[in-house]
């Protein structure tokens, strides 16, 4: 991986990895620290992340970890500080999130052609509501009014989902 690619496949997700340092370190100037720590270290592995398939969740996951590291440091007895709040998830919470997932994934493949179209854009692939307008050959309030239907939808449908499953626990449950 050279200069210009690791531009392109790294540094596209500067505002998501300081964004996870900041709500990890809770400070402005170790978050910064932190960054440029990764970049350093990801800058020294590049080869190693030609490999990597999934790059946003492997780049979270290293700044998470290096922040973490961090506040170790800071610790007298380098332990994680009591009010930072463990995030491993059990496989009964892995399992709710596949599900919900699969749930959403399948109620968004219900909506109309444009608005599956412009949701998945928006949500999915993280575009600018611009861009997607200049692919799909729409203005942008267009796409902005099909993006606010298709959400309104989905909030409709996932209520309803839960009502449902609701009266079926109350009912499993009497």
């Amino acid at each position: 991986m050279n200069a210009q690619q690791f531009q392109h496949q790294i540094l596209c997700y500067s505002d998501k990895l300081y964004r996870m340092a900041r709500s990890v370190l809770k400070d402005e100037s170790l978050s910064k620290d932190a960054y440029q720590e990764l970049m350093v270290r990801l800058w020294e592995k590049r080869i190693d992340l030609e490999a990597v398939k999934n790059r946003q969740a492997f780049l979270l996951t290293s700044m998470r970890n290096l922040c973490i590291d961090l506040l170790r440091k800071q610790q007298p007895n380098g332990e994680i500080p009591k009010n930072m709040p463990y995030s491993e998830p059990c496989p009964h919470q892995l399992a709710e999130e596949a599900d919900m997932v699969n749930m959403i994934s399948r109620m968004i493949d219900m909506l109309p052609e444009m608005q599956r179209t412009i949701i998945r854009m928006k949500d999915v692939e993280e575009m600018e509501t611009a861009e997607i307008a200049e692919i799909l050959s729409l203005t942008e309030n267009a796409v902005t009014v099909n993006l606010s239907r298709a959400r309104k939808k989905l909030r409709e449908m996932i209520l309803t989902h839960q009502k449902q499953e609701r009266v079926l626990y109350e009912q499993q449950y009497r």
